[in-house]
């Protein structure tokens, strides 16, 4: 992806509350990537490989945790198209899939108790 695409879809994702930032290209590689900060200290690394489809790579702490594969006819998606593919995208799996435009991302749980709160049942019993 060129700097400027990258940057286009970069703040179309913020408009939608994706934590997106622009990923520089390595040495010897001329593709901008799109990182995404994912709620639980993993992170996405989009289309920085210099491949012509869209996949990402889950990172935590620089460790490879996780991966989406390429997207199936990715190579010809417009920025909208790539905008709903991140947005959209199941982070969860260790192979994590793109979600059909249909479909959200389901609301995570709620919190474990915390233990001043199993405690508090404890000391009640």
């Amino acid at each position: 992806m060129d700097e400027n695409r990258a940057r286009r879809v970069v703040e179309k994702l913020r408009t939608r509350n994706v934590f997106a930032h622009l990923k520089l290209p390595r040495a010897g590689i001329t593709q901008y990537g799109i990182r995404v900060v994912l709620p639980d200290g993993r992170e996405a690394i989009w289309d920085n490989d210099g491949t012509a489809g869209l996949e990402a790579q889950v990172m935590r702490n620089g460790v490879l945790v996780g991966f989406v594969p390429s997207i199936a006819g990715s190579e010809d998606f417009g920025e909208d198209e790539i905008i709903e593919a991140i947005a959209t995208a199941d982070y969860d799996q260790p192979i994590g899939r793109s979600a059909p435009p249909a479909v959200r991302r389901p609301v995570p749980p709620p919190p474990p108790p915390t233990l001043a709160q199993r405690l508090r049942s404890f000391r009640a019993t």
